[in-house]
């Protein structure tokens, strides 16, 4: 799994504001709709791309933001996703480091998102090679610990 160098507080698109219940892709279709809601803002890093040809996700701590919205915050990790057979990592981005129990919460939400995501890429046909891998090493220097 490649991971594009990060700017330390990299402008980030929110596409899915916390509580959502709608994930859409950057152009604003809808690409899945979750029995729960997302816990976290969750966008992208325009012109960042990851494995799977998409813009960079992101999830953005905090409170509830505007779809729309852009906003810079500080990397503070990257967690590691394979979705369909190819690399989709997430870059976490908040004000502060995260605690324990962020870290945690994080791992749990993206596993039962892994799980999830599995069972509609069978019922598309899609390769159902979609994991959880966990954080992933600073991709550089400038990356925020």
């Amino acid at each position: 799994m490649s991971l594009p160098p990060l700017p330390p507080s990299p402008e980030v698109l929110i596409e899915c504001p916390r509580f959502s219940f709608v994930k859409r892709r950057a152009d604003g279709s809808v690409d899945f709709v979750s029995p729960l809601p997302c816990p976290y803002n969750y966008g992208s890093i325009p012109g960042l791309m990851s494995d799977d040809g998409d813009p960079l996700d992101a999830v953005v701590m905090g409170p509830r933001l505007a779809r729309g919205l852009r906003v810079r915050m500080p990397v503070q990790g990257v967690l590691g996703f394979i979705d369909a057979g190819r690399g989709d990592p997430k870059v976490v981005c908040a004000m502060a480091p995260l605690s324990e129990a962020e870290r945690a919460g994080l791992e749990t939400f993206f596993r039962v998102y892994a799980f999830f995501k599995r069972g509609l890429h069978r019922v598309r046909g899609d390769v159902p090679d979609t994991r959880f891998v966990g954080w992933l090493p600073p991709p550089s220097a400038s990356f925020a610990s």
